[in-house]
Parts: structure tokens; sequence; C-alpha cells
């Protein structure tokens, strides 16, 4: 894992499925139509997947497993052997009640029980449903299953009761959106059957369209009554101009570029990631911008300067991962026996930590070597100009060639490790590595929240570069863990997996936007003493100058001195206009407001996670803690946006 983590890329094409249940008027009249138009759309996936990926190219169905469209899709799915992912509203036992349409109180209480259901047709659907289950990762919202249930059997066992269908209609919604929020994040491209009625109706069929157009999930819509002409639409406002190119080549076509972009052959990105070469510690003397760090900012040369040491990918599971590690298999119940355990406990201990543990050591070596490199240029700078005019104070203008040997062999290097940074590409792999890592570094309580980030907001630049795909395929590769999500989970993963994520990032922007704000002011204290000092020099020689002409003095004195102060005059504002360089190279002052605004935002977080935990219970929900993992995410986000704005333009040059 040392030397690259391209053996485990595996490039997914993800689907969502939602569409109307068989009671739906215009599907039971056209239901052997869209199962043709579905099963041809499949058989087309899988062809564009040989055609535009590779071998090892995935496709996994998201499915809810409700009773029409998406139990037809599930099972096309199995029949194809893709991945079926079913992000379930309830817990499995609640959603086969639900689902399978009990009419009487007595069937949906023995499906909640797990007893068989005495109508012989509802317990065929729960069968069904169950059936599917065994072929699925489930992950089933159940944080508010015994208020759910406690209204549906107030609305069976009292007809007339008017509130309990409102509250039963209500919390229901909210979940099945909530389940198919998680799905729509996961896909490429939300397949639709849809009549086209209302988008109003919160986790109905429209208004998942809705959602994923607003996310930036294109989706595929399929109207029952004319079935063939499906159309691919990106934008919200398209549907109300849901016309479809009547030519069904060229409907595929607009298919094609969302499979290439998911599934593109990766075998560019990987050997653009397999030259990269995880190493223990930076390269001798790429440290030097860690100690201009140390030195300006205030943090001890001993603790990590000159010679930083990475964290081992092979060794992240038993170092710093382990605590997270531990609260995964402790939410998740997953096996710890490495030859048992095969979910998302394993996934992240064999697979993503040492991944970003490769990444974030890989990256930090190459910011080592970019920023120390430039910091060295104007190092070197400063040497070379006060090289070559040293020999004036030790009287040696005979060895002026040994001193200009030194100056041009200081300017040698100065191109030479320009040329490094621009042949060897240091800025940009930092970028791309820096990425992924931070891209990666949250991924436990993502993963574990079901949260992901929807494929119209990864960033896309003109070119197809590597990080956003690497990264957004290992997410998916690790999956959505097969458990059933109760408010004990939701406990243990916010409490011991997202707070202290964020509660360590917040003390490492706060302490790092303090040093940085050092930093600058003391670079800019220390040019400002240069150029001080260059201008007391001047005025001592002038002075001298002066005292000669009063007769104060012998004439003879400031000759004597004048390569002294000609030599100081040169040196001071040299080394002042390098340190002034180096600071606004650095711009310790922007990243100081970058992380301090970054320390700032994930507080409010923080504070907002502590009240949730500590309070009532029953605010404990699935919705509300997303909600915060989506902020921590946008946060996460903002910040490597706000960091690559600063250094995007500052490529290794010359010190001018």
């Amino acid at each position: 894992m040392n030397s690259s983590p391209t053996a485990h890329w595996k490039p997914h094409f993800a689907l969502g499925i939602t569409g109307h249940r068989v009671n739906n008027a215009a599907l039971m009249a056209n239901m052997a139509d869209v199962e043709a138009v579905l099963a041809t759309l499949f058989d087309t996936i899988d062809g564009l997947r040989r055609e535009v990926g590779e071998t090892s190219a995935k496709i996994r169905l998201h499915s809810l497993l409700a009773n029409g469209v998406d139990q037809m899709a599930a099972q096309a799915a199995i029949e194809r052997e893709w991945d079926l992912v079913a992000p379930l509203p309830f817990g499995k036992a609640l959603n086969r009640a639900i689902n399978a349409e009990a009419a009487t109180l007595d069937d949906f209480r023995a499906l909640c029980d797990g007893r068989p259901a005495g109508d012989p047709q509802v317990n065929a659907r729960a069968q069904a449903i169950r059936a599917l289950e065994g072929e699925a990762t489930t992950f089933a919202i159940a944080d508010r299953d015994e208020e759910i249930r406690a209204h549906a059997e107030a609305m069976l066992a009292n007809p007339s009761d008017t509130h309990a269908p409102a509250h039963f209609a209500a919390l229901s919604s909210i979940n099945a959106a909530l389940a198919g929020r998680v799905m729509l994040e996961r896909s490429d491209l939300l397949i639709a059957v849809w009549d086209g009625a209302t988008t109003d109706l919160a986790g109905g069929t429209g208004h998942t369209i809705l959602t994923a157009l607003e996310i930036g999930t294109p989706v595929l819509i399929i109207d029952p009554a004319n079935a063939q002409q499906w159309a691919i639409l990106t934008r919200p406002e398209e549907l109300s101009h849901r016309s479809a190119p009547p030519d069904e080549a060229e409907r595929i076509q607009r298919l094609r570029p969302l499979m290439e972009y998911a599934l593109a052959s990766v075998s560019e990105e990987r050997g653009l990631i397999e030259r990269e070469r995880w190493r223990p510690k930076a390269a001798f003397g790429f440290g030097l911008y860690r100690w201009v760090e140390g030195v300006f900012g205030g943090r001890s040369i001993k603790t990590g300067t000159m010679a930083a040491a990475y964290e081992a990918p092979d060794d992240i599971a038993s170092g710093s991962a382990a605590p997270v590690l531990e609260a995964v298999r402790s939410a998740t119940g997953e096996a710890e026996d490495a030859a048992a355990a095969t979910g998302v406990y394993a996934g992240l201990r064999d697979h993503l930590f040492p991944t970003f543990a490769w990444a974030d050591g890989v990256s930090n070596r190459l910011a080592d070597a970019y920023r120390s490199g430039m910091a060295l240029n104007f190092l070197l700078s400063a040497l070379a100009i006060i090289a070559g005019v040293t020999y004036l104070p030790l009287g040696l203008a005979k060895y002026k060639w040994i001193f200009a040997s030194i100056e041009l062999l200081l300017l040698v290097g100065i191109l030479a490790i320009t040329y490094a940074g621009y042949r060897c590409a240091w800025h940009r792999r930092w970028f791309e590595t820096r990425r992924l890592a931070e891209y990666l570094r949250f991924a436990p309580g993502l993963i574990l929240m079901g949260v992901a980030r929807p494929v119209g907001r990864w960033p896309r630049g003109e070119t197809r570069e590597w990080p956003e795909p690497f990264a957004r395929d290992t997410l998916r590769d690790a999956g959505l863990p097969d458990v059933t999500l109760d408010r004990d989970y939701l406990h243990t993963v916010l409490a011991n997996v997202v707070l202290p994520h964020v509660s360590g990032q917040r003390r490492y922007h706060e302490a790092k936007s303090g040093q940085l704000h050092t930093a600058h002011h003391r670079l800019d204290k220390s040019a400002e003493a240069c150029f001080l000092a260059a201008i007391a020099s001047v005025s001592v020689y002038l002075a001298l100058e002066v005292a000669v002409l009063i007769g104060a003095i012998p004439p003879g004195w400031p000759y004597a001195v004048a390569k002294i102060f000609t030599f100081l005059g040169v040196a001071f504002p040299t080394m002042g206009a390098n340190l002034a360089g180096l600071r606004y190279f650095g711009d310790f002052e922007r990243f100081s407001a970058i992380s301090q605004v970054t320390a700032t935002q994930l507080k409010e977080i923080e504070q907002r996670i502590e009240l949730l935990l500590s309070g009532d219970p029953q605010r404990l929900t699935y919705g509300a803690a997303t909600d915060l993992v989506r902020a921590i995410e946008d946060v996460i986000v903002s910040e490597i946006e706000s960091w690559q704005a600063v250094f995007g333009g500052k490529h290794l040059s010359l010190p001018a």
C-alpha cells in the first residue's frame, strides 16, 4: 500500500430508481411497456459499460424496494448481477408492513413482529420485499419506527380518527424523502417512471425527481403512457420541457456521456497515481518551509520542521484511525476479525484509511518540496547578492572571482530548483493529492451516516482529473453500512466519530490560524527591521561624511569603512526584500483568515452536535444528524476551495 492505492480502484456507475406503485392507473395500464423499456435500458447500460469502462467497472442500483417500479428494477438488477443497495425509509419489519399494504391492524402487527400476515396477498407482497432484502445491502432508517408504527396502528384501529392518518403520512413521507436523498446522493443517474402529475408530495416520485435535479443528479424520465420516448433532464426548469429526441440512437447518445464520466478508462489516471511514491518523510532540505513556519510562527523547531514524518498507510488502522475504527465496529456490530470482517469496517480499515494516509503523506511531501523550493529560492537569491559583494568588507578584491563563482553557483541553484519544480510538477501533484486526502478525511462520518456528495456537485474542469473520480469511487467502494439505523446508532456515530473529527479539526485550524498570523507578523517586522537597518547604515555613513566636512573626524575615516557600509547597504535591503517576498509567497495572513473562518464554522457545528446529543433523545433524528454532517462537508469543501484559490496561481518561479 505504501506505493499506490490503484489496485483497489474500481470505477462505479450508480443508478437510482423511483416510480409509481402498482396502484397507479397509468403504470397499471402500461406495465408491460414500462418493464420492456427498463429491460432495454438496463441492457444498454450494460453494453455501454463494456464500451466505455473497464472490466473492473461496477454497476450499482439503489432502490427503496417499494411495491411497483422499485421492485421491478431491483429484480432486473439481480438478474444482471449488479450490486443492489436498498436505503429503506423504515426498519425492515415496519417497511414490509407498510409497503405490503396491510389493511388490518392484525396483519400490520403480525408483519411488524416478524410473523406472517393473515391475508395471502399482503403476505406475498411482504415476502417479495423480504426476498429482495436478502439480495441487497440495506440501510434502514429506523430511528422513528416507534412513532410511525404507533400512528399507523392508531389509524388502522380507528378509521374515523383524522389525526393519526395525518401524522402517519407526514412522518412516513419525511422518512421516504430521507431515504430517497441517500439514494440520490449516490447515483450518477436517476431513472424515474413518472406520469408528471405532481412534485409536491415529499418522498413521492415527482418530489424525488425534483430533488435530484436540484442537487445535480441527472434524471431519465419514462412516462408510462409513452414509455419508449424517455428523456434525460439535468435541470429543474426542464421539467416543463420534457420532449425527447424521437430517434432512440440520439437518446442513447445523451446517456453515453454520463457513463463515460463515471466509467471512462482509468488507465491514464492510474499512470498518474502510480508515479507517486509514499515516503516516510520529506527529502533532505525540503523541510525549509516548515522551519520558516516554526521560527516565525512560534512553533518549536523540534516538533516536526526540518524532518517531518508521515504516518504509514499500513500503520494508520492501528494508529491514528484506531479510535474511529473501534467506533465504527461498535456502531455497525461488524466482526473485528480480519477473515470475518467484510463490510464497512473492513473497507475502512483495509482500503479507505490506508488510501487517505497514502494521499496525505504524498501530498505533505510534495507540499514540502514545492513550498520549501520556493523558500529556498528566496534564500539563495539573497545569499547570491550578498556573496557577490562580500569581498568588499574583507578587502579581497583580487579574489573577487571566487565570490563571483559562489554567486553564480547560487544563481544556478535557483534555476535548478525552479526547473525541478516545473519538471516534476510539484505544484499540480500537490494540489491533486491534497484534494484526494481532504475528500477522504471525513469519510467515516459520511459513510456511516449515509451522506455523499452528489455527482453534480463534484468539481469538474475542462479535462477529467483523477482526484475527484478516484475519491468518489473510493467512497462508493466502501459503500453503505448494512445496518438498521436507530437512535443508539446515531448517538454512537455522532459522539464517537463525527464530534471527535469536528473538535480535532476545529483545534487544528485555531492553532494554525494563530501560528500563521504570528508568522505573518514576525516576517513583516523582520523585513521592516532589515530596511530600518539599511537606512541606519546609510545614515551612519553619511553622518561620517558630514563629520569630516565640519572637521569633527579625520578625512580618512569614511574611506576606511566605505566598503563595509556598501556591503551593509546591499545586504540589509536584500534580506528585507526576500523576507517580504517570502511573506507574500506564503500568504500567511490569508491562510490564517481561512483557518479562522473554518474554525469558527466548525465550532458552531460542534456546539450544535453537543446540544443534539445532550438534549431530548426524541430530537436526535436521522434528519437532524445528517443536516449536521452535510454542514461539516460543506465547510470542508469550502476550505479546500479557499485554499486552492490562494495557492492555485502561485507556481514555483524565480524570485523577483
